[in-house]
C-alpha cells in the first residue's frame, strides 16, 4: 500500500510540475491573436470563448470531427510553426502532431476524440480545445412529470440524454461547456401594487440534463417544454419535448393588514405609526389575502395565543375588517390549502396590541383664535365609549359630545362665552374595562371678547 501510494504521489507530482512549467511558459510568451479555420465540416463550427483562466483562446464545437481539417495561418510563410496535441492531462503533456503546410497555412486532420491543440509560432503559443459533438449528441425523446412532486418542487423525468460536455484547461482542470437548454412553463407572479396574482411564463436555463430536472412548482396548470441544445439551435436542428398538461397542487398567497388611520391630535398612541398594528382602541384593521389558483380552503385566524393552540375566531374570507376594542394582544394569521389538503400556506403572524386606557382632562384654555390652546380637549387613549357635557355655573349646558377626539371651542349658540369658570362631567369606558367618571373645572382665560359677544361675565338660563 505504501509503494502504491508513493507511485501515485510521484505521478501526480510530475503532472503538476509539468502543468506549472507549461503554464509559466505560456504566460511568459506574447498572446497570439490567431484563430483556427475549419474545412470538411458538414455544419458551421461553433466558437465558444472560455474563461481566460483556462489558458485557452477558444473552444470549438464541431458537428463530427473525422474528416475535418483545422488550419492555422501564420503571419508569414517563413514563420516557424509547430502543432501539439493534449488530452485531459493538460498542455504540460502535449505531444507533437503531424501537420501539412501550404505557404503560411498549416493544417492538421482531427481525430474522433475531444482534444486540445497548441499552435506555436515564433515562440508564441496559442491553445485551443476542440469538441467532437458527435460524442455528446443531445437527445430529447420524452418528458414527464414525476408523480412524487411536492408542494415547492416539481421533478421532470427526461427520456433521452443531454449530459454535461467537458473540456480541459491547459493545466488539466476539467471545465463544463453549457448546453443552454431551455425549460419553459406557466406559473403566476405577484404584483404588490395591484395586490393580485397574474399569469406569467417561467424560462429557466439548464446547463445539462441526465435523468431528471428539478424546478419550482408551478402555481397554475401547465405543460413543461424542454428545448435545446444551444448547438443544435444554432444548426437549425433544435429539439423540443413537452409533458402533458399538469394540474398543479402548489399554492401561494400574499397577505397584508391596513389599519384605519385616525389623526386626532389629542389621542395618545393612535394609529399614525404604520409599522405597528393596534395602539389606541378602537383599532379598525382590514386583513387581506391574494391567493393563487389552487387555493380552495382559506381562513383568517384570530387568537390570544401566538402558537394558535386555541383559535378564538375563524373567518373563511380573503378579506375581513375587524375592530379591536379589548386591551391586550391578538395574533392574526391567514391559512390556505389546496383541494386535497396536501399543500398548506401559513402567512406571517400579525400582532395587534391594544394599550391600556387613559383619560386626562385639562383645566384651562384660551379660545382667542391664536392657534394655541383654542379648544378644550381631553387627552385619551383606548376609550371605547365616551360622553362629555360642559356647563356654566348656572347649570346651563354649553355643549356635549360623544367622540373624545372632539372638544369645546368656547362658544355657545355660535358666540364666544365670557372668561370664567365652567364645569365638565365625563363618563367613559376603556378597552381594559376601566370605567371613568370625571368632573371638574374649566377656566377660560386670557382672551378678549370680539364685538357682538356677551360681556356680562355669565350666561344665565332664560327666565
Amino acid at each position: 500500500m505504501k509503494i502504491t501510494f508513493s507511485i501515485r504521489n510521484s505521478i501526480l507530482s510530475k503532472r503538476a510540475a509539468a502543468a506549472l512549467t507549461f503554464a509559466a511558459a505560456l504566460l511568459a510568451a506574447p498572446t497570439a491573436r490567431a484563430q483556427l479555420a475549419f474545412s470538411g465540416s458538414q455544419k458551421p463550427v461553433i466558437t465558444v470563448t472560455p474563461e481566460s483562466s483556462t489558458g485557452l483562446k477558444a473552444v470549438y464545437v464541431v458537428d463530427n470531427t473525422p474528416g475535418v481539417t483545422a488550419s492555422y495561418t501564420a503571419a508569414s510563410a517563413s514563420a516557424q510553426v509547430t502543432w501539439k496535441r493534449f488530452s485531459n492531462l493538460g498542455g504540460g503533456y502535449a505531444e507533437d502532431v503531424p501537420f501539412t503546410c501550404s505557404g503560411a497555412t498549416t493544417s492538421v486532420t482531427l481525430t474522433a476524440d475531444d482534444m486540445g491543440y497548441i499552435v506555436e509560432e515564433g515562440g508564441r503559443q496559442t491553445c485551443f480545445w476542440i469538441v467532437n459533438y458527435a460524442n455528446h449528441t443531445c437527445s430529447l425523446q420524452a418528458l414527464a412529470v414525476n408523480p412524487e412532486a411536492d408542494c415547492s418542487t416539481t421533478t421532470l423525468d427526461l427520456t433521452g440524454d443531454a449530459a454535461r460536455i467537458s473540456y480541459y484547461s491547459v493545466s488539466g482542470v476539467q471545465k463544463q461547456l453549457s448546453r443552454d437548454l431551455t425549460l419553459e412553463y406557466n406559473s403566476m407572479e405577484y404584483n404588490a401594487d395591484a395586490r393580485s396574482w397574474s399569469p406569467n411564463t417561467v424560462t429557466e436555463n439548464i446547463e445539462a440534463v441526465t435523468g431528471s430536472i428539478h424546478c419550482a412548482a408551478p402555481l397554475r396548470d401547465t405543460e413543461f417544454t424542454l428545448s435545446g441544445d444551444r448547438f443544435q439551435r444554432q444548426w437549425g436542428q433544435e429539439q423540443h419535448v413537452s409533458t402533458t398538461t399538469f394540474a398543479t397542487n402548489a399554492i401561494s398567497a400574499e397577505t397584508w393588514a391596513d389599519q384605519e388611520v385616525r389623526e386626532a391630535d389629542n389621542e395618545q398612541g393612535g394609529s399614525e405609526d404604520a409599522s405597528t398594528l393596534g395602539g389606541s382602541a378602537p383599532a379598525v384593521i382590514t386583513f387581506g389575502a391574494a391567493v393563487t389558483d389552487a387555493v380552495v380552503f382559506r381562513e383568517w385566524q384570530f387568537s390570544a395565543d401566538d402558537r394558535f393552540d386555541i383559535i378564538d375566531l375563524r373567518i373563511n374570507e380573503d378579506e375581513t375588517t375587524r375592530t379591536f376594542e379589548e386591551y391586550g394582544t391578538t395574533y392574526v394569521r391567514f391559512v390556505g390549502g389546496n383541494a386535497d389538503g396536501s399543500c398548506e400556506y401559513i402567512s406571517p403572524t400579525y400582532q395587534v396590541y391594544i394599550g391600556e386606557s387613559r383619560l386626562e382632562c385639562p383645566n384651562a384654555f384660551s379660545p382667542n383664535d391664536d392657534g394655541v390652546n383654542d379648544q378644550w380637549k381631553v387627552s385619551y387613549k383606548s376609550l371605547i365609549s365616551f360622553e362629555c357635557h360642559i356647563y356654566n355655573r348656572w347649570g346651563l349646558e354649553m355643549c356635549s359630545f360623544k367622540d373624545p377626539s372632539q372638544g369645546w371651542d368656547g362658544r355657545y349658540n355660535g358666540k364666544k362665552v365670557p372668561s370664567g369658570v365652567y364645569y365638565y362631567v365625563i363618563q367613559a369606558k376603556g378597552s381594559d374595562g376601566r370605567n371613568y367618571k370625571k368632573a371638574g373645572d374649566i377656566n377660560i382665560i386670557n382672551y378678549t371678547l370680539t364685538p357682538g359677544s356677551s360681556g356680562s361675565g355669565d350666561i344665565t338660563p332664560a327666565e
